[in-house]
């Protein structure tokens, strides 16, 4: 029985939306949980000394970042194997070691991993439209986020909406 969905995709590529209908099309409780909630617990001087965003979206992370994303992934895991039942709403900047990560700490669980897609173009107009991130970030991360990752399925947000994405993921939910 599948215990964790991983979503994966690049800024304004619609995971927080995806993971809402989700919540809505599977049978069973579903918490979400994502880098988002980290980055909102986080104390402002770790925001702005260690997850810099650069004019252009480029977004870094140092090392007091790692370290509490480090526990929070650990934190994430425990719950699943407490029983509940989650939605990962993530962004793989390290793509294949920010999955080694998440791979380290889920083994043992069931784990979905699904790639959501999302054209760089209408990611950067659904950027715009938020209002709430610095321009170029979604087009930054369309394509890299997800170099060098494995997955077990893949949706994309720009071509197929976010119900019928659910759908699909819904259909492999074990």
């Amino acid at each position: 029985m599948t215990q964790v969905i991983v979503l994966n995709g690049g800024s304004s590529s619609g995971k927080s939306g995806l993971a809402r209908c989700l919540q809505s099309v599977l049978p069973d409780a579903w918490l979400t949980l994502g880098v988002d909630t980290l980055i909102q617990a986080m104390p402002l001087a770790v925001r702005v000394s260690d997850v810099p965003i650069s004019a252009d979206g480029e977004v870094g992370t140092g090392p007091e970042f790692r370290r509490l994303e480090a526990a929070w992934i650990e934190g994430v895991a425990a719950m699943a194997r407490s029983g509940a039942r989650l939605i990962v709403d993530e962004v793989f900047l390290g793509g294949p070691e920010s999955q080694r990560r998440w791979r380290e700490a889920l083994r043992g669980l069931d784990v979905l991993w699904v790639g959501v897609r999302c054209d760089g173009t209408v990611a950067a107009g659904r950027e715009i439209a938020r209002g709430d991130r610095v321009p170029g970030m979604a087009a930054r991360q369309a394509d890299l986020v997800h170099r060098g990752v494995t997955y077990d399925l893949e949706v994309d947000t720009a071509r197929t909406e976010s119900l019928e994405c659910a759908r699909i993921i819904a259909a492999h939910v074990g």
